[in-house]
């Protein structure tokens, strides 16, 4: 089954209200182990790739990571282009209850091209790369005026098998509200999706702006991989 086949038996009316509720939820296994074995492999591969990222050196946390370039790798396009769609309907929901004109279009192609008129054009899906020790800091991918604000992350790696440790984690401040933390585990294959900035959160008067910011908990031991899918590109 192609992978965007896949993503069409995902029940995103459940995606959409755990979205609703904590501001991520978890996918199924969207990749198989062939497929994040490839993917994984690719990363000692630099033609694949427009730059590195040591995480150490920016105060991100303890790992790297690298940017795909364009053309990206034929999984993670077809992912790409097979997610955006089913999360533009959460996103354009959410910024319709916060009150907001923006409008995601319907296809990512169409998406790219706003990007690409904003001077935004350098590729985003990554792969992020922890080793023991390894950790990355609470934070938000913006890269420019331009911003979707959902992304997803899959597993490469066997949790147990490959790496201890390292789960996902997702701390969100709402309103007058003590900050509310979750950790996420991630098996190989599958993916978490989750907001890049912030989630509406009903109230008394309305919706308010609930921030979230995202990380990785310390790895204990192993080697963890992650493919980091981003959909708006990069100044």
């Amino acid at each position: 089954m192609r992978i965007t086949d896949r993503t069409k038996v995902v029940d995103w009316a459940a995606i959409g209200q755990r979205m609703d509720d904590d501001g991520f939820a978890k996918l199924p296994e969207l990749l198989t182990r062939e497929e994040c074995v490839q993917l994984r492999d690719l990363y000692s591969d630099e033609r694949y790739f427009r730059s590195r990222i040591d995480m150490a050196r920016h105060r991100f946390g303890e790992g790297e990571y690298k940017y795909f370039d364009y053309p990206l790798p034929a999984a993670v396009r077809e992912l790409r282009r097979a997610l955006y769609p089913p999360l533009a309907e959460i996103a354009n929901r959410w910024t319709n209850a916060l009150g907001s004109s923006t409008r995601f279009p319907a296809d990512l192609g169409t998406f790219l091209k706003q990007c690409n008129r904003l001077g935004q054009r350098r590729a985003t899906p990554l792969v992020l790369k922890y080793e023991t020790g390894g950790y990355n800091a609470l934070h938000q991918d913006v890269y420019g005026p331009a911003t979707f604000p959902l992304q997803v992350v899959f597993g490469l790696s066997r949790p147990s098998e490959d790496y201890i440790g390292g789960e996902f984690i997702v701390v969100e401040q709402r309103p007058r509200a003590q900050s509310r933390a979750s950790a996420i585990a991630m098996g190989q294959g599958e993916g978490i999706v989750f907001t890049t900035r912030e989630k509406p959160v009903a109230g008394a008067r309305g919706y308010c702006r609930a921030n979230l910011r995202h990380g990785v908990s310390r790895l204990e031991s192993g080697l963890r991989l992650t493919l980091g899918v981003i959909f708006h590109d990069a100044m």
